[in-house]
């Protein structure tokens, strides 16, 4: 029998947690932790509470979870409640599946102002992440900048657009629908550092930006290249920039019907935010693609924001006693694997890139290399302790364990509470989940 303990239980987890499965059979056993008392990290938390089909991919997830050799292990947090040192000393392998949960800072002067913040921070917010549910952003202001070309800048700017009518269906939790729902802000900006060819935003999101109620896109048609240039672009690319193509072809009569505007700014490089205390603009310098990348031509301007959130990437959290790229911001890897008996995979791996799917190859690319080292015995004799040695320590160290059993209750309990036509109303603290398990 093998023993591995995954470290994360959003889609990288689960899906190693699968492939582990298809490998050996019934002669393994997966324990997976996590921090928060409920599972499927990214998907609860990460992916936009409107965008629920995306978030049906748990029903997958929790098909693994329920077989007898997977089991959750919730609300245990690794380097506080137990080290990896002591999972090793468990389990025959350990593979961290943490995901990238930190902002990358903007590394400019200003940021530390008040009501600036990161879409790590701003997302967990409305979505209901325990750590970030007292955020409470002022919304108070007319302008927002989401700084970032990517489909998280997307989210943020759609988010902040909708009525409240346009999030039936969603899983918004109540906090930030009451707050959205009480909002000043008329423009959003949408800041990027190069232009239309050199986005990372897909069809699907941007298209649905034609659709909302309240809010039209807006594209300077001077930032368009010629039209024939984009005949050179792979197809998504083409489709997304056909989609910028007709917000600057929408006539200014639709803008002025609108009451909110998402306004597109590229070639457009934030260099501070000011303020006094809380930010008040974003100071800008004018660029140009050369060989794909943005160079500052020397002129400035200043957008007005009272709201800024930076969507400019993530970072994997280091754990005490992992190596660590500092410049990459994930775990310093070999292709997953990182000192005998450890691995990585998912984003903890390669970095916030690739959609939700991405992480499935990855994971069972990764169990296909730690049956490499099984079959060198790289991973040792068999005979570790596993799970019952977990439980063991557990109980020494007075660790409340929450199981997966345990989630379906938290689970139904959300359900129960759910305003009319929402999925769920999340908790959105600890405490809260631990005592509806009860």
């Amino acid at each position: 029998m093998r023993h591995i303990a995954i470290i994360g239980s959003g889609p990288a987890g689960y899906y190693t947690a699968e492939a582990a499965q298809k490998h050996w059979g019934d002669d393994v056993r997966i324990d997976i932790f996590d921090a928060l008392p409920v599972p499927y990290g990214l998907i609860r938390t990460g992916v936009a509470p409107d965008h629920q089909s995306i978030k049906g991919v748990s029903r997958r997830y929790e098909k693994t979870a329920l077989t007898e050799n997977v089991r959750f292990v919730g609300n245990v947090t690794i380097g506080e409640d137990v080290s990896v040192a002591d999972l090793q000393g468990l389990y025959d392998a350990v593979v961290l599946a943490t995901g990238a949960p930190n902002d990358r800072q903007l590394g400019m002067e200003g940021e530390d102002l008040a009501n600036v913040f990161g879409s790590a921070a701003f997302v967990g917010w409305y979505n209901g992440h325990p750590q970030f549910a007292d955020l409470a952003p002022d919304l108070s202001g007319r302008h927002a900048v989401v700084i970032g070309m990517g489909n998280v800048a997307l989210d943020v700017a759609r988010i902040l657009a909708k009525t409240e009518a346009e999030f039936a269906g969603s899983d918004i939790v109540g906090h930030a629908l009451k707050a959205l729902n009480e909002s000043n802000i008329h423009t959003i900006t949408i800041l990027g550092r190069r232009g239309p060819h050199q986005i990372m935003m897909t069809p699907k999101e941007l298209g649905e930006l034609m659709h909302l109620e309240r809010a039209s896109p807006r594209v300077d048609p001077e930032d368009l290249p010629e039209e024939e240039e984009d005949a050179l672009l792979e197809p998504g690319l083409r489709k997304s920039v056909a989609h910028l193509r007709s917000f600057a072809a929408i006539p200014e009569s639709v803008h002025a019907d609108t009451p909110v505007e998402i306004e597109f700014d590229m070639f457009a490089s934030p260099v501070a935010l000011e303020g006094d205390g809380k930010v008040q603009k974003v100071r800008v310098e004018r660029t140009v693609v050369e060989a794909g990348r943005a160079k500052g031509t020397g002129e400035f301007y200043d957008i007005p924001a009272d709201l800024v959130v930076s969507c400019i990437g993530y970072r994997t959290s280091p754990i005490p006693g992992v190596p660590f790229d500092e410049r990459a911001g994930r775990f310093a890897n070999d292709e997953g694997r990182i000192l005998p008996g450890l691995y990585c995979v998912g984003w903890a791996r390669r970095g916030p890139s690739g959609t939700i799917g991405t992480n499935r190859p990855d994971g069972f690319g990764l169990i296909e290399k730690i049956a490499e080292d099984d079959a060198s015995g790289a991973l040792g004799r068999k005979g570790k302790a596993g799970r019952e040695g977990f439980d063991a320590l557990a109980k020494e160290r007075g660790i409340e364990v929450v199981t997966f059993r345990d989630w379906k209750k938290i689970e139904e309990a959300e359900e129960a509470a759910a305003r009319e036509g929402a999925p769920r109303e999340k908790f959105v603290d600890i405490e809260s989940m631990i005592r509806a398990r009860d």
